[in-house]
Protein backbone atom coordinates (compact mmCIF):
# COMPACT_ATOMS: atom_id res chain seq x y z
CA UNK A 1 0.00 0.00 0.00
CA UNK A 2 1.53 3.31 -1.12
CA UNK A 3 0.34 6.89 -0.68
CA UNK A 4 -2.76 5.69 1.14
CA UNK A 5 -4.19 3.33 -1.47
CA UNK A 6 -3.80 -0.16 -2.92
CA UNK A 7 -3.23 -0.53 -6.66
CA UNK A 8 -5.63 -3.03 -8.19
CA UNK A 9 -6.68 -4.24 -11.62
CA UNK A 10 -9.32 -6.51 -13.09
CA UNK A 11 -10.12 -7.84 -16.55
CA UNK A 12 -13.18 -6.63 -18.44
CA UNK A 13 -15.48 -9.05 -20.20
CA UNK A 14 -13.75 -8.18 -23.50
CA UNK A 15 -10.26 -8.80 -22.13
CA UNK A 16 -8.95 -5.35 -21.22
CA UNK A 17 -6.93 -4.81 -18.05
CA UNK A 18 -8.61 -2.03 -16.09
CA UNK A 19 -6.88 -0.23 -13.23
CA UNK A 20 -8.30 1.22 -10.02
CA UNK A 21 -7.16 2.60 -6.69
CA UNK A 22 -8.59 1.07 -3.53
CA UNK A 23 -8.54 3.32 -0.44
CA UNK A 24 -9.61 2.64 3.11
CA UNK A 25 -10.69 -0.41 5.08
CA UNK A 26 -12.41 -3.02 2.86
CA UNK A 27 -14.33 -4.21 5.93
CA UNK A 28 -15.62 -0.79 6.99
CA UNK A 29 -19.37 -0.92 7.74
CA UNK A 30 -19.83 2.59 6.29
CA UNK A 31 -21.21 2.83 2.76
CA UNK A 32 -18.37 2.73 0.25
CA UNK A 33 -17.72 5.44 -2.32
CA UNK A 34 -17.07 5.06 -6.03
CA UNK A 35 -15.34 8.09 -7.60
CA UNK A 36 -15.94 8.49 -11.33
CA UNK A 37 -13.85 11.03 -13.26
CA UNK A 38 -14.63 13.17 -16.27
CA UNK A 39 -14.32 12.23 -19.93
CA UNK A 40 -10.54 12.31 -20.21
CA UNK A 41 -9.62 12.19 -16.55
CA UNK A 42 -8.43 9.43 -14.24
CA UNK A 43 -8.18 8.31 -10.61
CA UNK A 44 -5.55 10.91 -9.74
CA UNK A 45 -8.20 13.64 -9.66
CA UNK A 46 -9.75 12.18 -6.52
CA UNK A 47 -6.63 11.44 -4.48
CA UNK A 48 -7.04 14.15 -1.84
CA UNK A 49 -10.78 13.62 -1.54
CA UNK A 50 -10.34 9.85 -1.36
CA UNK A 51 -7.76 10.13 1.43
CA UNK A 52 -10.19 12.30 3.40
CA UNK A 53 -13.15 9.97 2.93
CA UNK A 54 -11.15 6.78 3.47
CA UNK A 55 -10.63 7.57 7.13
CA UNK A 56 -14.10 6.14 7.68
CA UNK A 57 -14.97 4.11 4.57
CA UNK A 58 -13.67 2.30 1.54
CA UNK A 59 -13.19 4.37 -1.62
CA UNK A 60 -12.63 3.09 -5.16
CA UNK A 61 -11.19 5.33 -7.90
CA UNK A 62 -11.04 3.65 -11.32
CA UNK A 63 -9.39 4.62 -14.57
CA UNK A 64 -11.92 4.05 -17.36
CA UNK A 65 -10.73 2.05 -20.34
CA UNK A 66 -8.57 4.27 -22.53
CA UNK A 67 -7.42 6.46 -19.64
CA UNK A 68 -4.55 6.51 -17.19
CA UNK A 69 -3.22 3.05 -16.38
CA UNK A 70 -6.08 1.11 -17.94
CA UNK A 71 -5.73 -0.53 -21.35
CA UNK A 72 -6.75 1.37 -24.44
CA UNK A 73 -9.63 -0.16 -26.38
CA UNK A 74 -8.67 -1.16 -29.93
CA UNK A 75 -12.33 -0.63 -30.93
CA UNK A 76 -13.00 3.06 -30.39
CA UNK A 77 -16.76 2.66 -30.80
CA UNK A 78 -16.79 1.00 -27.39
CA UNK A 79 -15.84 4.31 -25.78
CA UNK A 80 -19.42 4.98 -24.72
CA UNK A 81 -21.45 5.04 -21.48
CA UNK A 82 -22.99 1.58 -21.94
CA UNK A 83 -19.49 0.06 -22.03
CA UNK A 84 -18.36 2.00 -18.98
CA UNK A 85 -21.43 0.92 -17.01
CA UNK A 86 -20.66 -2.71 -17.82
CA UNK A 87 -17.05 -2.19 -16.69
CA UNK A 88 -18.27 -0.64 -13.42
CA UNK A 89 -20.63 -3.55 -12.82
CA UNK A 90 -17.65 -5.89 -13.09
CA UNK A 91 -15.56 -3.64 -10.82
CA UNK A 92 -18.16 -3.73 -8.05
CA UNK A 93 -18.35 -7.51 -8.35
CA UNK A 94 -14.56 -7.89 -8.19
CA UNK A 95 -14.39 -5.55 -5.18
CA UNK A 96 -17.30 -7.35 -3.48
CA UNK A 97 -19.27 -4.13 -3.12
CA UNK A 98 -23.03 -4.20 -3.36
CA UNK A 99 -23.92 -0.60 -2.54
CA UNK A 100 -21.98 2.63 -3.10
CA UNK A 101 -22.28 6.38 -3.12
CA UNK A 102 -21.04 7.68 -6.46
CA UNK A 103 -19.11 10.93 -6.75
CA UNK A 104 -19.26 11.67 -10.45
CA UNK A 105 -17.47 14.49 -12.25
CA UNK A 106 -18.95 15.48 -15.63
CA UNK A 107 -19.18 12.14 -17.52
CA UNK A 108 -18.95 10.45 -14.12
CA UNK A 109 -22.17 12.17 -13.09
CA UNK A 110 -23.93 10.87 -16.18
CA UNK A 111 -22.69 7.40 -15.29
CA UNK A 112 -24.02 7.85 -11.73
CA UNK A 113 -27.47 8.56 -13.17
CA UNK A 114 -27.06 5.61 -15.55
CA UNK A 115 -26.36 3.35 -12.59
CA UNK A 116 -29.73 4.35 -11.15
CA UNK A 117 -31.25 2.73 -14.24
CA UNK A 118 -28.84 -0.16 -14.90
CA UNK A 119 -28.18 -1.27 -11.30
CA UNK A 120 -30.50 0.69 -9.01
CA UNK A 121 -29.89 -1.41 -5.92
CA UNK A 122 -26.17 -0.58 -6.04
CA UNK A 123 -26.62 3.19 -5.89
CA UNK A 124 -27.00 4.63 -2.38
CA UNK A 125 -26.59 8.30 -3.33
CA UNK A 126 -24.70 10.58 -5.68
CA UNK A 127 -22.65 13.73 -5.93
CA UNK A 128 -23.02 15.30 -9.38
CA UNK A 129 -20.01 17.50 -10.09
CA UNK A 130 -20.80 20.14 -12.73
CA UNK A 131 -23.12 17.99 -14.80
CA UNK A 132 -26.85 17.85 -15.28
CA UNK A 133 -29.65 16.76 -17.59
CA UNK A 134 -28.84 19.48 -20.15
CA UNK A 135 -25.24 19.61 -21.34
CA UNK A 136 -24.51 22.93 -23.01
CA UNK A 137 -23.35 22.64 -26.62
CA UNK A 138 -20.77 25.41 -26.22
CA UNK A 139 -19.07 23.51 -23.42
CA UNK A 140 -19.04 20.25 -25.36
CA UNK A 141 -17.58 22.00 -28.42
CA UNK A 142 -14.82 23.51 -26.31
CA UNK A 143 -14.01 20.11 -24.78
CA UNK A 144 -13.88 18.46 -28.21
CA UNK A 145 -11.45 21.11 -29.49
CA UNK A 146 -9.29 20.61 -26.42
CA UNK A 147 -9.17 16.83 -26.79
CA UNK A 148 -8.30 17.09 -30.49
CA UNK A 149 -5.28 19.30 -29.81
CA UNK A 150 -2.84 16.45 -29.24
CA UNK A 151 0.39 18.46 -29.45
CA UNK A 152 2.99 17.11 -26.96
CA UNK A 153 4.60 19.28 -24.31
CA UNK A 154 8.38 19.39 -23.71
CA UNK A 155 8.27 19.45 -19.89
CA UNK A 156 5.97 19.76 -16.90
CA UNK A 157 6.24 23.53 -16.62
CA UNK A 158 5.22 23.89 -20.26
CA UNK A 159 2.32 21.50 -19.73
CA UNK A 160 1.13 23.51 -16.74
CA UNK A 161 1.35 26.75 -18.75
CA UNK A 162 -0.62 25.21 -21.60
CA UNK A 163 -3.42 24.15 -19.26
CA UNK A 164 -3.47 27.56 -17.58
CA UNK A 165 -3.69 29.33 -20.94
CA UNK A 166 -6.22 26.93 -22.48
CA UNK A 167 -8.42 26.20 -19.47
CA UNK A 168 -8.01 29.25 -17.23
CA UNK A 169 -11.10 28.55 -15.12
CA UNK A 170 -9.90 25.22 -13.77
CA UNK A 171 -9.60 25.10 -9.95
CA UNK A 172 -5.91 25.94 -9.59
CA UNK A 173 -4.82 28.85 -7.39
CA UNK A 174 -1.07 28.88 -7.95
CA UNK A 175 1.83 27.33 -9.85
CA UNK A 176 1.76 24.23 -7.66
CA UNK A 177 -1.92 23.74 -8.41
CA UNK A 178 -1.37 23.95 -12.17
CA UNK A 179 1.51 21.47 -11.93
CA UNK A 180 -0.75 19.08 -10.05
CA UNK A 181 -3.34 19.35 -12.81
CA UNK A 182 -0.63 18.79 -15.42
CA UNK A 183 0.49 15.57 -13.71
CA UNK A 184 -3.11 14.36 -13.81
CA UNK A 185 -3.42 15.24 -17.49
CA UNK A 186 -0.15 14.13 -19.11
CA UNK A 187 2.15 11.13 -19.09
CA UNK A 188 5.85 11.04 -19.94
CA UNK A 189 6.56 9.01 -23.06
CA UNK A 190 9.65 7.12 -24.19
CA UNK A 191 10.88 10.06 -26.27
CA UNK A 192 10.84 12.32 -23.20
CA UNK A 193 7.82 14.32 -24.37
CA UNK A 194 4.58 14.66 -22.42
CA UNK A 195 1.36 13.52 -24.07
CA UNK A 196 -2.23 13.41 -22.90
CA UNK A 197 -2.83 10.47 -20.57
CA UNK A 198 -5.72 9.09 -22.60
CA UNK A 199 -6.40 7.42 -25.91
CA UNK A 200 -6.73 10.09 -28.65
CA UNK A 201 -9.49 7.94 -30.16
CA UNK A 202 -11.79 9.00 -27.29
CA UNK A 203 -12.87 11.97 -29.37
CA UNK A 204 -14.16 9.88 -32.28
CA UNK A 205 -17.57 9.00 -30.76
CA UNK A 206 -18.09 12.69 -29.92
CA UNK A 207 -17.32 13.72 -33.48
CA UNK A 208 -19.88 11.23 -34.71
CA UNK A 209 -22.65 12.78 -32.62
CA UNK A 210 -21.35 16.37 -32.98
CA UNK A 211 -21.40 16.58 -29.20
CA UNK A 212 -25.14 16.01 -28.90
CA UNK A 213 -25.68 13.90 -25.75
CA UNK A 214 -29.45 13.79 -26.18
CA UNK A 215 -32.29 14.17 -23.67
CA UNK A 216 -31.06 13.30 -20.17
CA UNK A 217 -33.93 14.42 -17.92
CA UNK A 218 -35.44 10.89 -17.74
CA UNK A 219 -32.01 9.47 -16.88
CA UNK A 220 -31.41 11.92 -14.05
CA UNK A 221 -34.99 11.43 -12.90
CA UNK A 222 -34.08 7.81 -12.12
CA UNK A 223 -31.94 9.09 -9.23
CA UNK A 224 -35.24 9.50 -7.38
CA UNK A 225 -35.19 10.35 -3.69
CA UNK A 226 -31.68 9.13 -2.95
CA UNK A 227 -29.36 11.53 -1.11
CA UNK A 228 -28.14 13.88 -3.86
CA UNK A 229 -25.68 16.77 -4.01
CA UNK A 230 -25.11 18.87 -7.12
CA UNK A 231 -21.98 21.03 -7.41
CA UNK A 232 -21.64 23.71 -10.07
CA UNK A 233 -18.73 25.93 -11.00
CA UNK A 234 -19.93 29.50 -11.12
CA UNK A 235 -18.34 29.99 -14.56
CA UNK A 236 -19.29 26.59 -15.98
CA UNK A 237 -20.09 26.41 -19.70
CA UNK A 238 -21.31 22.80 -19.38
CA UNK A 239 -23.92 23.09 -16.61
CA UNK A 240 -25.88 26.34 -16.98
CA UNK A 241 -27.36 28.30 -14.07
CA UNK A 242 -30.80 27.74 -15.61
CA UNK A 243 -30.41 23.94 -15.68
CA UNK A 244 -29.05 24.06 -12.14
CA UNK A 245 -32.24 25.82 -11.02
CA UNK A 246 -34.42 23.35 -12.92
CA UNK A 247 -32.65 20.45 -11.21
CA UNK A 248 -33.70 21.84 -7.84
CA UNK A 249 -37.29 22.13 -9.06
CA UNK A 250 -37.50 18.63 -10.51
CA UNK A 251 -35.31 16.65 -8.09
CA UNK A 252 -36.77 16.81 -4.56
CA UNK A 253 -34.22 16.87 -1.78
CA UNK A 254 -31.34 17.87 -4.04
CA UNK A 255 -28.70 19.87 -2.16
CA UNK A 256 -26.84 22.38 -4.33
CA UNK A 257 -23.53 24.20 -4.04
CA UNK A 258 -22.05 26.78 -6.39
CA UNK A 259 -18.28 27.14 -6.24
CA UNK A 260 -17.27 30.75 -6.99
CA UNK A 261 -14.65 31.71 -9.52
CA UNK A 262 -14.23 28.34 -11.25
CA UNK A 263 -15.60 26.79 -14.39
CA UNK A 264 -15.87 23.21 -15.56
CA UNK A 265 -15.07 21.46 -13.25
CA UNK A 266 -14.77 22.25 -9.52
CA UNK A 267 -12.03 20.35 -7.73
CA UNK A 268 -14.19 19.31 -4.73
CA UNK A 269 -11.53 20.67 -2.39
CA UNK A 270 -13.17 23.74 -0.84
CA UNK A 271 -14.51 23.52 2.70
CA UNK A 272 -18.17 24.13 1.79
CA UNK A 273 -18.20 21.31 -0.74
CA UNK A 274 -16.36 18.93 1.59
CA UNK A 275 -18.87 19.71 4.35
CA UNK A 276 -21.78 19.00 1.99
CA UNK A 277 -20.19 15.73 0.84
CA UNK A 278 -19.68 14.69 4.45
CA UNK A 279 -23.34 15.42 5.22
CA UNK A 280 -24.47 13.35 2.24
CA UNK A 281 -22.29 10.41 3.22
CA UNK A 282 -23.76 10.51 6.72
CA UNK A 283 -27.23 10.03 5.21
CA UNK A 284 -26.35 7.34 2.65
Amino acid sequence: MSEGYRERAYVSDDGLRLYYRDYGDPLSPATAVLCLPGLTRNAKDFHGLALWMSRERRVLCPDYRGRGRSDYDPRWRRYRPATYINDLRHLLAVANLHRVVVIGTSLGGILAASMAVAMPCALAGAVLNDIGPVVERAGISRIIDYIRDVRPQPDWDAAARYLRDTLPFLPADDAEGWLELAHGTYRECGDGLLRFDWDPALVKPLLGTRGDVGELWPLFGALGDRPLLAVRGELSDVLSARTFEQMAERMPGLVRITVPGVGHVPGLKDSATREAIGALLARA
